[in-house]
């Protein structure tokens, strides 16, 4: 199964609002396990920031002017994430600014690319019901080792979030190891309760009296014994 942890960074809160991406980071997990293999990449808006957002992930429009624009890495993006199911914490955010962003290059939304989106704040929230579900607040919970995200970046979020969706899923792996675990003992016993098979050579009286049959049933049938015809066979 591939799963692609997800991120982005924004000059903003609202893509309606004209607000853009800035920068976008995709980690790739097959089958949970971090594969090593990612997509990151810093974005020019071509628009100012909101003072907001840069006290958020510290990212200026200096800082961006020689980036590529959207449309550079589009193609790239979607070729990265094609088929997999995207794993986001706030899902909505991210696909509203990433769809956005598509249409503005008239190209098909996210669910085209993707096979599912799964939202974690979404699961935390159901799981921890009344707590704090940030980011932050799940990688304490889960014991996530969070000491180098002084600010928010797209990339350091998704290793970040691929360790807190590991642990907010736990409970289905160990389920599906216990059941593999139970099925493995069950084939031990019934394989241990199974009799070996004995084999019983017969004796020269037996194949004596044996031949002698099959050499009556020949003469009565006049030669149409198939089991003579068989054994006189080359």
């Amino acid at each position: 199964m591939r799963q692609i942890i997800l991120d982005t960074e924004t000059t903003g809160l609202d893509p309606k609002q004209g607000h853009r991406i800035i920068e976008v980071a995709a980690v790739e997990m097959v089958n949970r396990r971090l594969t090593g293999n990612h997509m990151h990449r810093y974005v020019n808006p071509d628009r100012d920031i909101d003072a907001g957002a840069m006290q958020v992930h510290g990212i200026t429009p200096e800082f961006l002017q020689d980036k590529p624009r959207f449309v550079d890495i589009a193609n790239e993006f979607v070729d990265f994430i094609q088929g997999a199911e995207l794993i986001i914490h706030n899902a909505p955010f991210d696909v509203g600014f990433l769809n956005m962003e598509l249409r503005l290059l008239d190209m098909a939304p996210l669910p085209s690319w993707c096979d599912a989106v799964t939202d974690t704040l979404a699961m935390a929230k159901a799981l921890h019901p009344g707590q704090r579900n940030n980011l932050d607040a799940l990688c304490k919970r889960y014991g996530v080792d969070n000491a180098a995200r002084t600010l928010h970046g797209a990339l350091v979020d998704c290793e970040l979030l691929a360790a807190v969706y590991l642990a907010l899923t736990r409970g289905q792996e160990s389920l599906s190891i216990g059941l593999e675990a139970r099925s493995a003992q069950a084939d031990q016993v019934a394989a241990r309760a199974r009799p070996k098979p004995v084999l019983l050579n017969a004796s020269s009286e037996e194949l004596a009296a044996h031949a002698s049959l099959l050499e009556a049933i020949s003469r009565e049938s006049k030669g149409a014994c198939l089991w003579g015809g068989a054994q006189e066979a080359p």
